[in-house]
Order: structure tokens, then C-alpha cells, then sequence
């Protein structure tokens, strides 16, 4: 049965941190991975699930720096993973299926925004490589472990730039079309969208639901390809380069948007529920319809304009069947 995309009521808001939702939630039995787990939202989400009894992993490509970002946060430790190098995304899946038993939370948050063309080895543009393929390819790779945690989440989290762009099939690569950094960064966060719409379709028979959320805006690391005047032009610092919080107008701290990640891994609200995109802290309403920029014309720019709701493309399950099959494809795996 489809979850429908409406919200639950589950008293959280806007203003809601990651250690307000896990008040008394106690993870002790749980281990989870968190990639990006060594900056921005991602320190928050590991060290809040960690702070919850959990044992948390954390990817990253430079683990010394991870390591001494994440010092001092008990039951978290760093391995190494690439998710330019999908190598290191098996090897990190080896060693985690040699030492654990099962996986009970995963939270793909690794990402990247706002980069200008640049493609992997395998000619993959490094949005839709980074932000998708790798988590799908690493998804794929845990799946045993995630079915051997008999009721595991694994959330996704993409961002309301979904808006900027639905997946170019005919041309995922810009290899064709004229290249703008945040419509491919919005092609891949509705790849993240419409990959917990297949992932949960194939999961909830095996216990393994799957959520993408928007986590709201926070000023982080993403947004190190914008310049101060930019970030301040759209009221994410003030005028004194401080980061703005106001989270009724989509504007967090880093520990409010860590809590939706946080929520879609924990919450009994969403035991029976599964594929559904969520933000503060609930799950979102679909938005109206509405057409993205056209190849060719101006491209969308970085905004915190507060927009709600998840488009209807990022959640057909039509189109995310098809993406499923084209990332298999790509990546050179499914699941099992």
C-alpha cells in the first residue's frame, strides 16, 4: 500500500532539533551509517543518534579531518569512502558486512552543491554520481545487512532544490544540454526523491522502509561554492556574515535541520509508513504542479525562498521505476 503524501501530526515544527527529537528515544540496539556524517547537518545527525545510545559510522574520503571533526562524540567512528571512487564504495560495504550483523539506520547525506561541470571517470556529471549514484550503489551494496536488521530506514536527504530540475533522462550527463550548477543539483535531489520511492517499494516486504526529506536551510559547508555577498543577497547571513535563524521562513540552525533526517530514522509514527518525502519534521504535502526552467533559458539560482511540498515528478512511481532501472544500469548494481 502507497503512503500518501500528507502529514501525520507529529508535533514536531519547524523549530524542533535533532535532541528534541530523540527525547528518551533510546538506540543502544541500533547501529547506523551516516554518510556525510562529518560536516554540516551530518555532524549533527551522527552525533545525535550517537547521543541516543547508537553506533554510528561515518564515511568520509579524508578521514583524518573527519576524525578530528567528530572527536570527542562517543560510539562514532570513521571509515574511509569515496563516492567518486566506486571501488571504495564496495570496499566500504565489504568491511561493514565482515563486522556487523545488520544495519538498522542508514542516512544518505552526503553531498554537493553548486559545483561547476565537472564529470567522474566514468563520465558521470559529479551532482547526479555524488548525490545519487553513489548512494544508490552503496544502498544496493549494504542491502544484506539492512534486511538482516528486520525493520530498517534508510532516509535520503534531498532538499526543496528538487524544484530546480525533474531527471533529464535524455541527457542525464550534460553532455548535450547547456550546463547550470543548481538544475543539476536539483536533477539529483529529486534522484534522491524518487529513489526512496522505488527503494520503499521494494523494502517494505523485507521490513526496510525508505524517506527523503528536506532539511530546511541551514548555513553549512554545502554552500562553500557561494560567495558572502550571495548568501547574504538571499538572507542566509546578515550583514555582518552571521547565519540567519528564523526556521518559520526556512532559515535553520544546523541542529534544527538535522532533525527531520533524524525524525524519518526514528519515529513510530512512520513504522507503517515508507517512500514518502518529509521536512520539519512530519511528512510534506505534494505540491502543486509547476513547470521547471526549459534547456536554454536561465537557469535557477541558490534560494532560501520558503517553498513546501515535494513536486508531483519527484514522486511518480513511474519515473522513479525508471530511474531505478537506469541507475542499476549506471552503477552496476541492485539490490541482493
Amino acid at each position: 500500500m502507497i503512503t500518501a503524501q500528507a502529514p501525520l501530526g507529529s508535533g514536531f515544527t519547524a523549530a524542533s532539533t535533532a535532541a528534541d527529537v530523540l527525547d528518551g528515544v533510546d538506540l543502544r540496539a541500533s547501529t547506523a551509517v551516516v554518510t556525510g556524517g562529518a560536516s554540516g547537518l551530518g555532524i549533527e545527525t551522527a552525533r545525535a543518534l550517537a547521543g541516543a545510545g547508537a553506533s554510528v559510522i561515518v564515511p568520509a574520503r579524508n578521514v583524518v579531518a573527519a576524525g578530528a571533526r567528530l572527536a570527542g562524540i562517543d560510539r562514532v567512528q570513521v571509515e574511509y569512502l569515496d563516492f567518486l571512487d566506486a571501488t571504495s564504495i564496495d570496499a566500504f560495504a565489504e568491511r561493514f558486512l565482515a563486522r556487523h550483523g545488520s544495519l538498522q539506520i542508514l542516512v544518505n547525506g552526503a553531498g554537493v552543491m553548486g559545483l561547476p561541470l565537472a564529470r567522474d571517470d566514468r563520465g558521470y556529471e559529479v551532482h547526479f554520481a555524488t548525490n545519487h549514484l553513489g548512494h544508490f550503489q552503496l544502498t544496493a551494496r549494504l542491502w544484506p545487512a539492512l534486511v538482516r536488521a528486520e525493520g530498517a530506514r534508510v532516509v535520503s536527504v534531498s532538499s526543496s532544490g528538487h524544484r530546480y530540475s525533474p531527471v533529464h533522462f535524455d541527457d542525464l550527463h550534460y553532455y548535450q544540454r547547456g550546463y547550470e550548477p543548481m538544475a543539476a543539483y536539483g536533477q539529483s535531489k529529486t534522484g534522491n526523491i524518487l529513489f526512496a520511492v522505488a527503494l520503499d517499494d521494494r523494502g517494505r516486504g523485507f521490513g526496510v522502509r525508505a524517506f527523503s526529506l528536506h532539511p530546511g536551510n541551514a548555513y553549512t559547508p554545502l554552500a562553500r561554492h557561494f560567495d558572502t555577498a550571495q548568501l547574504q543577497a538571499i538572507g542566509v547571513l546578515d550583514a555582518s556574515g552571521r547565519p540567519v535563524i528564523d526556521p518559520a521562513r526556512n532559515k535553520k540552525s544546523v541542529e534544527q535541520a538535522a532533525a527531520t533526517a533524524v525524525w524519518c530514522a526514528t519515529s513510530p509514527l512512520l513504522n507503517d509508513a515508507g517512500g514518502v518525502y518529509c521536512e520539519d519534521c512530519d511528512v510534506a504535502m505534494a505540491a502543486a504542479a509547476e513547470e521547471p526552467p526549459a534547456d536554454g533559458q536561465e537557469g535557477p539560482r541558490l534560494t532560501t525562498a520558503a517553498f513546501t511540498g515535494v513536486m508531483p515528478y519527484a514522486i511518480d512511481p513511474d519515473i522513479a521505476e525508471r530511474l531505478w532501472a537506469v541507475s542499476a544500469r549506471l552503477a552496476g548494481v541492485s539490490l541482493g
